[in-house]
């Protein structure tokens, strides 16, 4: 499948409302009983072209797009004749996170209402069948090639067919490193505690909480909604923060709750099931120098202890403050040194195999911290083999396989399923 074009139903219906309403809309495309209007269209050639920094003007480029449209519409109308099924609660929750991602791309809610000319309920209304074809044409991909796979021979008679295509695989590394925050001098805590109360006791007595979100409130993120962070499903917070909106009633607010990034207070405003609305106000605690160089301190002297011998991985593991990492030993996984994070890349382009950085400032999440990096691995550019780079091998020649099956599998809908493209 060409990943490139291939584009979600509701993205195309969201974006295509964008477009200018006095046009009057052509027909482009027929697929089953579903049309494809020029509009529609029009918005994904926009889309694609803005997320691949193309020219629009592209030779071909539309006629590609269409056909991508016409190829879920396809698979839609298959769907549909296989009774592949989705529940409401699964539309639901996906319209949801898809509505608020768009939410967060044009800045609030009320940005999005004036983008589309209809309120966020409406929105809602308007797409949710849309949503609904989108996740049944991708249940029917998933059950087709989510469970593909190849063989060793087949990895193997990948490799001599196209080992002289393969290419050169560049320089990799792999990386593990323990991380440590900064913690709160308890002067600057007593003072923004003290802060918060007030905003707290002002709105008690009857302050309005959006209207003091907007004035006090430090996350750029949320205040000039209101503190309004969106609908989130359980497991996005911070744990300090997600243990208490989770424990709220609706229009409870609660005391306030310290975590990494300042402290808060928080309104439930609603919850669906594992899914909360909530407002918050944030205040930034701030961090002194002081804290910094306690943390840098921990770390080198963490830095000396695995250069001495101990255990890299168990240090991270006893240590490191990267939950995600932590149970790993630290480790970070593979990846070419060129595609690294600008935030990496200058720490780790000079280490060797097995050295380990001095202490360096990481941002992560809007949170400035420090690391150490170790360097377990360091590929140097080379020819693909088999020896050295099966997994990749088969990663590649398993996508082949997918990509060859599904373009069969498309031609077969095609000889089976009416279609008509009008462009």
């Amino acid at each position: 499948m060409n990943r490139r074009f291939a584009c979600s139903i509701l993205f195309v219906s969201l974006f295509g409302a964008l477009l200018n309403a006095q046009t009057l809309d052509r027909i482009v495309a027929v697929v089953d009983d579903e049309l494809i209007l020029e509009s529609e269209l029009n918005a994904q050639v926009q889309f694609f072209v803005f997320n691949n920094k193309l020219d629009q003007n592209t030779p071909g480029m539309r006629e590609q797009v269409l056909q991508s449209m016409i190829n879920e519409k396809l698979i839609l109308a298959q769907a549909i004749e296989d009774s592949i099924v989705v529940t409401d609660d699964e539309v639901q929750q996906q319209l949801d996170a898809t509505i608020q991602q768009r939410i967060q791309q044009v800045g609030s809610e009320e940005r999005l209402a004036e983008l589309y000319g209809m309120p966020i309920s409406r929105i809602k209304r308007e797409f949710r069948e849309e949503m609904r074809k989108s996740l049944l044409a991708n249940r029917l991909q998933q059950q087709r090639f989510g469970t593909a796979h190849v063989t060793q021979r087949e990895v193997e008679d990948f490799y001599r067919q196209f080992k002289d295509s393969l290419g050169t695989i560049p320089e990799e590394v792999e990386l593990s490193h323990i991380y440590m925050e900064p913690k709160f001098g308890e002067e600057a805590r007593t003072v923004a505690r003290a802060k918060i109360l007030g905003i707290l006791d002002s709105i008690k007595a009857g302050a309005d909480f959006a209207g003091m979100a907007r004035r006090y409130s430090e996350d750029p993120g949320s205040s000039n909604q209101g503190g309004d962070l969106g609908l989130v499903r359980r497991g996005q917070f911070v744990k300090e923060f997600e243990s208490v909106v989770f424990s709220l009633k609706e229009q409870q607010i609660s005391d306030p709750v310290e975590t990494k990034f300042g402290v808060h207070i928080i309104e439930l405003m609603e919850r669906r099931g594992e899914a909360v609305r909530a407002r918050h106000i944030l205040l930034r605690i701030p961090r002194t120098q002081a804290d910094e160089d306690s943390v840098i301190t921990k770390l080198a002297a963490l830095r000396e202890r695995a250069l001495a011998g101990e255990s890299f991985s168990a240090l991270a593991k006893l240590y490191s403050e990267d939950t995600e990492t932590a149970l790993l030993g630290g480790a970070l996984g593979t990846a070419e040194i060129s595609q690294l994070e600008k935030r990496f890349y200058p720490t780790v382009a000079l280490l060797h195999e097995g050295e380990i950085s001095e202490p360096v400032k990481l941002s992560s999440g809007g949170v400035d911290g420090y690391h150490v990096v170790q360097m377990k691995r360091r590929t140097p550019a080379h020819e693909p083999s088999l020896e050295q780079d099966y997994q990749r091998l088969e990663m590649i020649a398993l996508n082949y396989k997918r990509n060859k099956e599904y373009t069969a599998w498309l031609e077969d809908l095609k000889g089976k399923i009416y279609w008509q493209s009008r462009l």
